[in-house]
């Protein structure tokens, strides 16, 4: 009787492990049921590059933020004449007041202070944090001197 016992204690000890152990495993993978960036319609937004004001989109890795989209625009200039658009709105859990995305002080990447998440800048791809979904990205064209960014989403 004796073993009996012993053995149901050892097999609820070994089931509870593992329930615990899956349950903290569950808590550390990423939320996939998050909501996605509302849409937001805004005319198309035309920069002049010659203006003072645009100069840091003028060099490789210069950037700028701009209204427009949710939550504004980050533009960030990936060669001359080659630039990206990302909406600010973070990727993780939207809805969320303080999910908004910034240029990191090192101006290496992006990040949501509010939830850690950072971005890259080449491709508006999670890099660390909870984010699952790269940034949105708005499509952008050049013409001249005038940078256009749209609110048609692209990748």
């Amino acid at each position: 009787m004796a073993i009996k016992i012993r053995t149901h204690y050892i097999t609820s000890s070994l089931v509870a492990k593992v329930l615990v152990g899956f349950c903290f495993l569950a808590s550390c993978s990423p939320d996939l049921n998050d909501d996605n960036i509302a849409l937001a319609h805004f005319p198309d937004i035309i920069l002049n590059l010659t203006l003072p004001s645009n100069n840091m989109l003028v060099t490789k890795g210069g950037y700028k933020e701009i209204g427009g989209g949710v939550r504004g625009i980050i533009v960030y200039c990936q060669d001359p004449g080659v630039y990206l658009a990302y909406e600010r709105n973070c990727s993780y859990q939207p809805g969320d007041a303080c999910a908004t995305v910034n240029v990191d002080g090192s101006k290496l990447f992006m990040i949501d202070q509010c939830c850690g998440s950072s971005f890259n800048f080449s491709t508006g791809t999670p890099m660390g944090g909870v984010a699952w979904r790269s940034l949105r990205k708005y499509k952008t064209s050049t013409s001249g001197n005038e940078l256009t960014i749209t609110e048609e989403i692209i990748d």
